[in-house]
């Protein structure tokens, strides 16, 4: 083990087992590897040993830790069948009571369905503000406007650079005395200050930091979700903990159309407002006519029909419609004051048209002096000095009393330019700007104002930012500011090989999200010889092997059995010499190649040479072969058979008995074994033979009778004769010697 220096080895404890040596690694029950103290009598070398030991130890416990982690992260392994079935389950499951009450009907769920599918699939849940995924074990917040997820730690630094940046105009008596709210980085709702997350809650915010669980939707407590639904009906949500916005109500409510005419009816809650078509027959607004429009929610629509009607001032009659009977013409009044000398100016209006405008006490044009003369004569000036405020605001105007607004400010003063850095002598009505140009950073923190002669009150910097959003696509459109962007609005599509499919992410997701899984079947034509190819799901990159058989007609007639070879990956050798002894070997490349169709097996009977037997062989080698066998033909001799191995024996004629020896066969070189006659004493002369044998021409030395004769008769005579012809012919004639 890695870090253990060399020690003697340990005393045997009690029961003959080694007991573990100070320092080494003892692994318990649990799996778990145990480092004991060291003993006070370790020197430096093995202190350290065990320390650089335990070093590493930690180290790859805390990389194991980490990869299970990640495993259980929200968007990892789900790409299996095995998950998908699981993801099911868990749907069905955070569905049940809602369908429960819909008697199985989950039409109205797949908006809450789409939001709880983003939650399973890889990368689909993504974190706007960092551009990163987010997985179960992080923790996150949920926007209660657009249900967008973020993570707790991106939001609340958002939160809190957005509060910065809105109240950093603000000066020291201003601050603190508005509660400024800071907006969803995606939908731009508006939380207050005291509505920054602090904590992490599951969706229905009823458990705080809800534990991992693998059979549940992530950052789910599973307990049913009872939030409100909107808009309010009183009835509460019936799905388990969830993402995304609740489902309509399913509840089943009585109640009645909006004319308020049907008999109530059972509905359900988030559809209980519906309409009878019949006609509403509400009074409308003109007190004439009633609502002829379907039964209908809310006000009814102003009267559409037209009557004859009189303005306001009862001069003209025009077509109008019912809804608007107060209008007013084009006419002026005309009528006579009370004055008696003038006319009312107004246009078209109803009532008295009220006292001469020129009666009573009328101010002269500066207003100091008030005289009280008849409507026809009109107010003189009063002599004295008009003193209005001029534009200026500073100045009065030293003309006599006067009709007619006041001239302009005329005076020379010491004028100050906006900045405060020059003066001049100068009109008074005339402004004062200098060429100094304003060197303050304004609010962006980045740019000068360069605004000639400036008050100080520098304006919002007018350059774009164009900083790159964290999507590392786009560039901030928004106005040059301090702090972090906004995050990239667009969204990108992420499609299959063929396109059918498609995903919405957000931009910059696209390079590191897997692409969907698309169910449609592969459409590209076939790279092998074969007319088409097998059905596979649409994929990137090569198409799998083609597993087809391959159905290619051999030279023998068959058809190859075996699976494509067009395509084949053949290891290739190449004779690379590598430069020294310090270069790597490199990895054994492959290439792809048509094979040859292999030597066929179709089983084909064969007949051995010598015929004795007909045995399957493959058709590659289907040829006449020898069985090993003794050939066992009758030979010409017809007494002994072929003892040569099996052979191919050539037929002289069609007719000749399969049997018999050919001339490739061994000739016989044996003598006659054939029986002789009962009391022949020879052999047969002939070698091998058919049929019988020759006749015995030998002569036979046999004395006679008396024995004082030798006689020479023929063998055949002797054995072919009785026993009378055998006493005539042992006789040799001659009187016998014998003594009676």
């Amino acid at each position: 083990r890695a870090g253990t220096a060399a020690r003697p080895p340990a005393p045997r404890a009690r029961g003959g087992a080694r007991a573990p040596a100070a320092g080494t690694v003892d692994e318990g029950a649990s799996g778990e590897y145990r480092v004991p103290s060291p003993l006070p009598g370790l020197r430096g070398p093995e202190l350290s040993s065990l320390k650089k030991f335990d070093e590493i130890k930690k180290a790859n416990q805390a990389a194991a830790k980490k990869l299970v982690e990640d495993q259980l992260s929200s968007s990892s392994e789900d790409d299996d069948e095995d998950a998908e079935v699981k993801q099911g389950k868990i749907l069905d499951k955070t569905f049940t009571i809602y369908t429960s009450q819909t008697d199985g009907d989950a039409s109205e769920l797949e908006r809450t369905r789409q939001y709880m599918n983003e939650a399973f699939q890889s990368g689909a849940m993504t974190c706007l503000i960092c551009i990163a995924s987010v997985k179960r074990n992080q923790a996150v917040w949920s926007c209660c406007g657009c249900f967008c997820i973020f993570h707790l730690v991106c939001i609340q630094k958002w939160a809190k650079d957005s509060l910065f940046l809105v109240s950093s105009p603000l000066t020291d008596d201003d601050f603190g005395k508005k509660d400024y709210p800071w907006p969803c980085p995606k939908c731009r709702f508006e939380y207050k200050r005291s509505e920054t997350p602090s904590r992490y809650y599951c969706y229905c915010g009823k458990v705080e930091n809800p534990t991992v669980d693998p059979w549940l939707v992530p950052h789910s407590c599973g307990q049913i979700c009872e939030r409100e639904f909107k808009p309010s009906c009183g009835h509460k949500c019936l799905l388990l903990c969830h993402p995304g916005p609740c489902p309509p109500c399913p509840k089943m409510v009585t109640t009645t159309c909006h004319c308020m005419k049907a008999k109530p009816v059972p509905r359900r809650c988030s559809a209980k407002e519906w309409s009878c078509r019949l006609p509403c027959g509400r009074t409308l607004l003109c007190g004439q006519h009633t609502c002829e429009n379907p039964c209908h929610a809310g006000d009814c629509q102003p009267c559409p029909r037209v009557s004859k009607q009189r303005c306001i001032c009862g001069r003209q009659t025009a077509e109008r419609l019912c809804a608007s009977p107060q209008w007013q013409c084009d006419q002026v009044c005309r009528k006579r004051l009370p004055c008696g000398n003038h006319t009312c100016e107004q246009v078209c209006h109803a009532g008295p048209c009220g006292d001469c405008p020129r009666s009573g006490k009328r101010s002269c044009p500066c207003g100091k002096t008030k005289f009280t003369l008849p409507c026809t004569e009109d107010v003189p000036t009063c002599g004295d000095s008009c003193d209005k405020v001029l534009e200026c605001g500073i100045h009065k105007c030293s003309q006599r009393c006067h009709r007619g607004p006041c001239e302009i400010c005329r005076q020379e003063v010491e004028k100050q330019c906006r900045c405060g850095k020059h003066t001049k002598r100068m009109p008074c009505h005339k402004p004062y700007l200098c060429e100094t140009k304003c060197t303050k950073i304004r609010d962006c923190q980045k740019h000068q104002c360069r605004r000639k002669c400036c008050s100080g009150n520098c304006p919002p910097c007018d350059q774009v930012c164009g900083r790159t959003l964290g999507c590392r696509n786009h560039k901030c459109p928004s106005g040059c500011h301090r702090g972090s962007c906004n995050p990239c609005p667009e969204t990108v599509d992420v499609k299959c090989n063929c396109g059918k499919t498609v995903i919405k992410v957000p931009c910059g997701r696209e390079r590191t999200i897997k692409p969907p899984k698309c169910k449609q079947l592969c459409s590209r034509p076939p790279t092998c010889h074969h007319a088409t190819q097998e059905k596979h799901y649409c994929h990137f990159g090569r198409c799998p092997p083609c597993r087809q058989p391959c159905q290619k007609t051999l030279t023998c007639g068959h058809l190859c059995p075996v699976s494509c070879h067009d395509e084949a990956l053949v290891r290739q050798t190449g004779s690379h010499q590598s430069a020294g002894p310090w270069e790597q070997p490199s990895e054994p490349a492959f290439i792809q190649t048509a094979l040859p169709c292999p030597p066929c097996k179709v089983p084909v009977s064969v007949e051995c040479l010598g015929q004795h037997e007909v045995s399957p062989l493959p058709c590659h080698s289907a040829n006449p072969y020898s069985c090993k066998r003794y050939c066992g033909r009758l030979l010409d001799c017809q007494n002994h058979t072929c003892m040569k191995e099996c052979h191919h024996v050539t037929k002289l004629n069609s007719s000749a008995d399969a049997k018999k020896a050919g001339p490739e066969c061994s000739q016989c070189e044996e003598e006659c074994t054939k029986p002789r006659p009962s009391g022949c004493p020879h052999r047969c002369i002939m070698p091998c033979h058919p049929g019988d044998c020759p006749s015995c021409l030998q002569m036979l030395k046999i004395k006679c009778h008396c024995k004082l004769s030798v006689l020479y008769v023929e063998c055949l005579k002797l054995t072919c004769a009785d026993l009378k012809e055998k006493e005539h012919l042992i006789s040799c004639k001659n009187q016998c010697p014998k003594e009676v």
